[in-house]
């Protein structure tokens, strides 16, 4: 009974999700917040419905979060209509270099400052916390492909929540050995930094590339070539996503680097080739569906005392990290740039947190043993309730306002 209650609500939640974009920009509030007042209402009033808890179901949470990014991943590569290059790319590479260790550092002081974590703890939540999220941020992200606008501040966004998911990975390495006592043993540095930092990013990009040509080959150049048949079906890109993170991670890369790398490779290797608006839409559908879940999941957690171990030191920590630190951190990194007052200030608060974040946490929680791993889930699901909710009811005004102003702009 209990099997088939859960299968009946998520196949309702799955449905419900082709809908609700609509109704989002019909109402002006993110889905986000409607899957999780449904999921806080399901979990309230079902009793059949499974205890929603990510600290107990780990490993579930650590591989459902881990699907929902990779397939996140993959669909925010493909939508984005901007070739790749360093001076195009400038403003997400430097969110995703500068921005983002700022932020992991700056957020690692205030964690040991403010709640009175060891060292070693507060920098594997700043780790987990810093990456914005490719999933729940869909409401401040570019079109899919060929829609012909291009946005400046959308494609920032989109670009740095690909990319800044494998690139925290190594920090949150670091506060894993640090917090094992593995930098006591000489040479822990010159590991983390041949093996963590640079083997795994290199290994991560250089799969993502290779494979991103090889694949681009397969769907686009051959079938043109030898008059081979032509490859329409959308499951195509999942199927891509699979192969190249088990590839990157049996190699021992950054997975989620190869994946984001592989989709952006494969995107400009025939820009305007429409096969790429049915690669993102399968991709888009998966991760909605998948998405409904986790965000029933979510509320659920909440009922069943996922915040349990939030203390007021947790709190400000959290509220001073949204709006605060990532906005401080985020402004200053971009300043000295062409964006205008306006671009910069919506870049500096739309830095959404959320299922990355889960999935850092499940994956340290498979890693190690903290004394403050109940208080750290409590801070991470804060941080991403608070998110959800101010950047859920803000986004849709926020870019209304900044497209107004650009208009007003050409205008004069």
């Amino acid at each position: 009974m209990e099997y088939l209650v859960w299968v009946v609500t998520i196949g309702i939640a799955a449905l419900g999700m082709a809908w609700m974009p609509t109704v989002s920009n019909l109402i002006r509030i993110s889905y986000s917040i409607v899957y999780i007042l449904l999921g806080i209402l399901l979990f309230s009033i079902v009793p059949m419905l499974p205890y929603a808890d990510p600290l107990y179901y780990s490993q579930f949470t650590l591989h459902l979060t881990e699907t929902v990014v990779l397939v996140a991943l993959m669909g925010s590569g493909l939508k984005i209509d901007q070739p790749f290059s360093f001076k195009e790319w400038r403003y997400p590479l430097r969110l995703v270099s500068v921005g983002m260790i700022s932020c992991i550092a700056v957020t690692a002081l205030a964690a040991w400052a403010v709640t009175g974590m060891d060292l070693a703890s507060a920098l594997l939540l700043g780790a987990i916390l810093s990456p914005t999220d490719p999933v729940l941020a869909s409401d401040v992200q570019v079109e899919p492909p060929h829609e012909g606008v291009k946005d400046t501040v959308k494609f920032t966004l989109t670009a740095e929540g690909g990319m800044n998911d494998g690139t925290a990975f190594p920090f949150v390495w670091l506060g894993i050995l640090m917090a094992t006592g593995s930098f006591a043993e000489p040479g822990a540095w010159m590991e983390w930094t041949g093996f963590y930092f640079l083997y795994k990013l290199l290994c991560g990009l250089a799969v993502g590339f290779l494979l991103g040509k090889v694949f681009g080959y397969v769907l686009f150049s051959l079938p043109e070539k030898y008059r081979a048949a032509r490859i329409e079906d959308g499951f195509v890109a999942l199927s891509i996503t699979m192969v190249v993170y088990g590839c990157t991670e049996l190699l021992n890369g950054y997975g989620f680097i190869a994946v984001f790398t592989c989709a952006v490779t494969l995107r400009n290797y025939e820009m305007g080739h429409a096969l790429h608006r049915t690669l993102h839409a399968f991709s888009d559908q998966i991760e909605r569906m998948l998405v409904a879940i986790v965000l029933l999941l979510f509320g659920g957690s909440l009922v069943n005392g996922i915040l349990n171990h939030l203390s007021w030191p947790q709190v400000i920590l959290g509220v001073s990290f949204l709006l605060i630190i990532r906005p401080i951190v985020t402004w200053l990194t971009l300043s000295r740039t062409k964006l205008k007052f306006r671009e910069r200030s919506f870049l500096s608060f739309f830095g959404i947190r959320g299922v990355g974040s889960l999935y850092y946490m499940s994956f340290a929680t498979q890693q190690i043993s903290l004394p403050w791993l109940t208080s750290m889930w409590s801070t991470v699901a804060f941080v991403i309730l608070l998110s959800v909710v101010i950047h859920g009811l803000t986004a849709s005004a926020a870019i209304s306002k900044l497209e107004n102003f650009r208009k007003k702009s050409k205008i004069n």
